[in-house]
């Protein structure tokens, strides 16, 4: 990457004019220190994608510069790409307690977990890698243990804030370190990376006890069974429903496997208090008189497979919503989600069920973890950056984060909005962005990696939209002529049966173009079927308005 030793780089691989996915690299001299390695989900276009990862390829080329990945927190957004980074480089990993417990489960599941090096650190902990020195402070946001990262470099002092916003006021009682990173500012920072996920939303964020006194009121006023659904990794959420449950008298029932495997975690580490005898099986939940019973469960965003939609549907085996039964949504979308949690929300109201739904603002059951415009001005007083790299956002939200920025005295020009793979270099102090490396999307499907391309997604969008239609002929490998078929078979384009004349003359073209190359001496397989597609075709965009895969299978004999 560097053109020349001494010179410092900064770069993302994802996390740039995007939520989610996130992944950024110091690079100087020969030492690389990657940030986070996050995974996002896919949208409706990327058909049969389960999950988006950070393309490694320029990493893996520079393999031997790597020291250490870091991690900043526990969101799957932040980890989730972790097991596919380490099946390509077998990187040190840096994490607090809580991180390294969630990071740990995911490489159980790889079998990756005996040959990783992880390393346990706190807000107090200094790190060196040759000419980097690493440290770090505390920040809230709403997941425990979260730190950003100081870099300190021959040419100047790099922040990454992580993810966070400044609650005076925190459930779980972790306060940012304001004096420590009033402190980080006041020695000076060269570069500030900070997120940008609320840039556009005004004021600051709201605390998080507003949550728990309106969870304790809507358990107080519920008659039948409490179904709340949050995010498995927000734990001042989940202690906000256990001590609302404790209060109520209530047994905890947990569903959907995150859920079960965050709250072990956090109770093995110390993060989560359940009052013994509390938490019950989930098929001790019928034994039970409905208004003793609570389940924290996953599914907020409107997962087809969590354990809310399948109860909005009456497909989770064992336990049923009913009518007057109180289901919270402790939760707020994420942007794309909004229509998967409407539906549940009708099969809810459908049920008869009693639903608190909505923004934040709305239900009061949901605050950001991140920070509002005047918490991001706030980091940016503090720490008094000359440059700014806006991170963790789309375009935006980016450009909104760079307004504030020189609002608070960051010279304009001094902000750089960066794509994947772009650089910003730094010599002399002087910051420039000039170059890229490459970046991208890596797609996991099922037990592939990287195998699903652009192709075989316009395939997948080809079929999804205009189907398919199969032909099977079976040619003399002697002369070339037709011997039987043609055979057509329709999946998705046209019922056979109500298309019967269609499908005749599809066959009848498919034989009068075979005789004619037959006739003409063009009996190469590829010749054959290229003309059969372009007959076919345009036969049927001609009759039908769309444009069907059309698969020639070709036998010889």
């Amino acid at each position: 990457m560097n053109t020349d030793n001494n010179e410092l780089s900064i770069y993302a691989l994802g996390g740039m004019n995007e939520i989610g996915k996130n992944m950024y690299a110091i690079e100087y001299a020969n030492d690389i220190l990657l940030i986070d390695c996050g995974n996002k989900f896919p949208d409706e276009s990327l058909l049969g994608i389960d999950l988006i990862v950070p393309d490694v390829s320029y990493l893996v080329d520079n393999k031997e510069k790597i020291r250490a990945l870091i991690v900043t927190h526990g969101h799957e957004d932040h980890i989730g790409g972790i097991p596919y980074l380490l099946k390509k480089l077998n990187v040190p990993i840096y994490a607090t307690r809580f991180t390294l417990g969630l990071i740990e489960l995911k490489l159980k599941e790889h079998k990756l977990l005996a040959d990783t090096e992880l390393t346990e650190i706190t807000a107090a902990s200094m790190l060196n890698f040759n000419k980097i020195e690493v440290s770090f402070f505390k920040v809230t946001h709403s997941i425990p243990d979260c730190l950003g990262i100081v870099f300190k470099t021959p040419e100047g002092t790099i922040v990454h804030t992580g993810d966070f916003k400044f609650d005076l006021t925190p459930a779980t009682k972790e306060h940012a370190d304001l004096h420590r990173i009033a402190e980080i500012g006041k020695e000076g920072v060269l570069l500030l990376l900070s997120e940008s996920t609320n840039a556009e939303r005004p004021g600051s964020t709201p605390s998080e006890q507003m949550v728990g006194k309106h969870v304790e009121e809507a358990f107080i006023r519920a008659e039948r069974k409490v179904i709340l659904s949050t995010f498995a990794s927000n734990v001042s959420r989940l202690q906000q429903v256990v001590e609302a449950a404790r209060k109520t008298d209530r047994k905890l029932a947990l569903l959907g496997r995150s859920m079960v495997n965050v709250v072990e975690v956090a109770m093995e580490r110390g993060y989560l208090e359940i009052p013994e005898g509390m938490l019950i099986d989930q098929n001790q939940i019928n034994e039970l008189p409905p208004e003793k019973v609570a389940i924290l469960c996953t599914g907020s965003q409107g997962e087809p497979g969590a354990a809310l939609s399948r109860l909005s549907t009456g497909n989770f085996r064992g336990v049923e919503i009913l009518a007057e039964d109180t289901v919270i949504f402790a939760a707020g979308p994420i942007p794309g989600n909004e229509r998967n949690v409407t539906k549940i929300v009708d099969n809810l109201y459908t049920i008869g069920a009693k639903v608190i739904y909505g923004s934040g603002s709305t239900s009061g059951m949901h605050v950001s973890g991140h920070g509002y415009q005047e918490d991001l001005k706030w980091m940016l007083t503090l720490l008094k950056p000359k440059y700014l790299i806006p991170v963790h956002g789309e375009y935006r939200m980016l450009h909104q984060h760079r307004l504030l920025a020189e609002a608070v005295g960051v010279e304009p020009g001094n902000t750089f909005i960066m794509n994947n793979g772009d650089v910003v270099d730094i010599k002399e102090s002087v910051a420039r962005q000039t170059r890229t490396i490459p970046a991208g999307n890596t797609y996991v499907d099922g037990v592939g990696v990287g195998d699903v391309g652009d192709i075989v997604l316009r395939d997948r969008k080809q079929l999804s939209e205009d189907g398919m239609l199969v032909s099977v002929l079976t040619l003399s490998k002697l002369d070339g002529k037709l011997i039987s078929g043609p055979d057509t078979i329709s999946r998705g384009f046209v019922y056979n049966r109500d298309a019967e004349e269609l499908l005749k003359e599809v066959e009848r073209l498919i034989t009068k173009t075979v005789n004619e190359l037959q006739a003409e001496n063009k009996q190469q397989w590829n010749t054959i079927k290229q003309a059969i597609r372009k007959t076919i075709g345009q036969y049927l965009f001609s009759q039908t308005r769309r444009r069907p895969m059309i698969i020639p299978i070709i036998i010889e004999v």
